[in-house]
């Protein structure tokens, strides 16, 4: 059985997300919450909560092991992107695409 977490709307660019959540992707829960509390980075933060919450979401709604739980498929897809506008000279403008991501979280207990 495989249970998921969804973290939607994070005002961080996929781009960034990308290369925490390659880190983490095929281990186990313990492990990738370890590997990313020693991440030096903010987005770290993002990524551990959302795997937490996959973990609890096994844990409490299926009653699976947390020791036996597995990172099975993490991803990070776009969101939308809030277009804004940066005045240039002679009149002219250039866009600022902010742009956010979803963030999702697979994970499944690890045959022993």
């Amino acid at each position: 059985m495989q249970v998921r977490a969804v973290d939607k709307d994070i005002g961080i660019s996929p781009r960034k997300v990308r290369p925490l959540v390659d880190m983490v992707r095929g281990k186990k829960v313990d492990e990738a919450l370890t590997i990313l509390r020693l991440t030096p980075t903010p987005i770290a933060r993002v990524v551990a909560k959302v795997v937490k919450s996959a973990a609890a979401n096994a844990e409490n709604n299926f009653q699976m092991s947390s020791s036996d739980l597995k990172v099975v498929r993490i991803f990070a897809d776009e969101a939308r992107t809030l277009k804004r506008f940066r005045p240039r000279a002679r009149g002219r403008v250039s866009p600022i695409l902010k742009r956010s991501s979803h963030i999702t979280v697979i994970v499944a207990e690890q045959e022993s």
